[in-house]
């Protein structure tokens, strides 16, 4: 990530930290962007482009001739499924305390639902992590992350799958995720998913199917991810645009 892009990232999270809990909470509407890029020492540019992130995030919303407005509903919304998080995070701010135990970090052949999600063949190489995720010590969500080895940079050290996958893709990749494409469905629990999340066999759970891509298009992720039913409330955006 660029340097200029590091800034962005800061303040417009500086920004958001301010709306939720700094000195704009009670605010219905915030400063004009002249004050606020005094106020956060940076140029009214980098302050309009973090504004338009977070309007696209929809935590605010702008109109010419009325301003920038606070939208504190979407600001209560503990779990968004349309704003990647990190597991860990998503349950610390859904109130829980949060663990992740690593599963099962391996190397083995594509099958064949992996390897079209990935473009590549069946029985290529992939990189293969998953990990278990708890809220309260209560298992909340199980994840299989499968990376294309072909992605991965010559001497690529695969402990590092014990980190967030995104850091891993970063690292050993040298690429990162640009959007992700998530298809969400409820399935019940089998035999093995069952033991693992420990719930009954055949009770529900909510799956989500995402391939992450780069931000040529390629296919650099693919991910298999089931949530445990009343734990987490997990809402969605949607806006005109």
């Amino acid at each position: 990530m660029s340097e200029g892009n590091l800034l962005s990232e800061e303040i417009t999270q500086r920004l958001l930290h301010e709306i939720r809990e700094g000195c704009y909470a009670n605010c219905r509407k915030l400063p004009p962007e002249l004050t606020l890029a005094k106020e956060m020492g940076v140029s009214r540019t980098l302050i309009r482009d973090c504004l338009s992130a977070l309007e696209r995030e929809g935590f605010i919303s702008r109109k010419h001739g009325v301003g920038t407005i606070v939208n504190p509903h979407i600001l209560n919304a503990t779990t968004r499924m349309d704003l990647e998080k990190e597991f860990l995070e998503m349950v610390s701010d859904a109130g829980y305390v949060s663990d992740m135990k690593i599963e099962r970090i391996d190397k083995i052949p594509a099958e064949k639902e992996v390897a079209a999600r990935l473009h590549i063949e069946e029985g290529d190489l992939v990189l293969i992590s998953e990990r278990l995720v708890t809220a309260d010590g209560r298992p909340a969500i199980y994840c299989m992350d499968y990376i294309a080895e072909a992605n991965a940079k010559e001497g690529y050290d695969i402990k590092l799958l014990k980190e967030p996958v995104f850091k891993f893709i970063e690292q050993c990749c040298e690429q990162e995720i640009y959007m992700d494409l998530t298809e969400i469905r409820a399935v019940a629990a089998g035999e093995d998913l069952a033991e693992i999340l420990n719930v009954d066999k055949q009770a529900p759970l909510l799956y989500m199917d995402e391939i992450g891509y780069s931000f040529m298009g390629e296919p650099l992720l693919y991910s298999r991810e089931y949530y445990v039913d009343g734990i987490l409330s997990h809402k969605v955006l949607r806006k005109k645009i």
